[in-house]
């Protein structure tokens, strides 16, 4: 079984209890590529809110397990809209966190042949083929796109911690 071990500066750093150096000036990280693809607005409104553009930008690699706009929609508004509240910050990190491990993970090579995986939260996410579909703990993955500090792969729920 293969899992994948967060190493201790990127766990800081996603919790912003250290800061990283962000990537080079004219790279093409997991947030440019999210916010490129054009479905996944509302991660980029709740990665702002919660202040992670840093992390997120830094030179990783990274997988983003990245919750589609669609996947966002499935969550009560007014769960979403408290979430993404200043007050709520704390909360917001943890579950964003949640979809975040270290390494460079793909659907069709990684994917399939890991188990389970340390997410930056400190959570367990189980991950199966199931009919010939890579799933992260019950969430479908639709896609991965590759950036150059780490792949983004979509997710069709918003993985919410234990």
């Amino acid at each position: 079984m293969k899992v994948f071990n967060i190493k201790s500066t990127l766990a800081a750093a996603v919790l912003g209890v250290s800061s990283m150096v962000a990537a080079a000036a004219g790279t093409n990280t997991v947030l440019d590529v999210a916010k490129q693809k054009g479905n996944f607005n509302t991660l980029a409104k709740a990665i702002e809110a919660a202040g992670l553009q840093d992390t997120l930008t830094a030179g990783g690699p990274v997988t983003v397990f990245a919750p589609t706009d669609e996947a966002f929609a499935k969550l009560p508004a007014e769960q979403l809209e408290a979430l993404l509240r200043p007050e709520n910050k704390d909360q917001l990190v943890k579950i964003l966190t949640n979809h975040v491990v270290a390494g460079r993970a793909m659907e069709e090579s990684d994917l399939k042949r890991t188990r389970s995986a340390k997410t930056a939260a400190g959570e367990e996410v189980s991950i199966e083929l199931k009919r010939g579909r890579v799933r992260v703990d019950g969430a479908r993955v639709t896609g991965d796109y590759i950036a150059d500090n780490g792949v983004v792969v979509a997710v069709d729920t918003v993985l919410i911690p234990n």
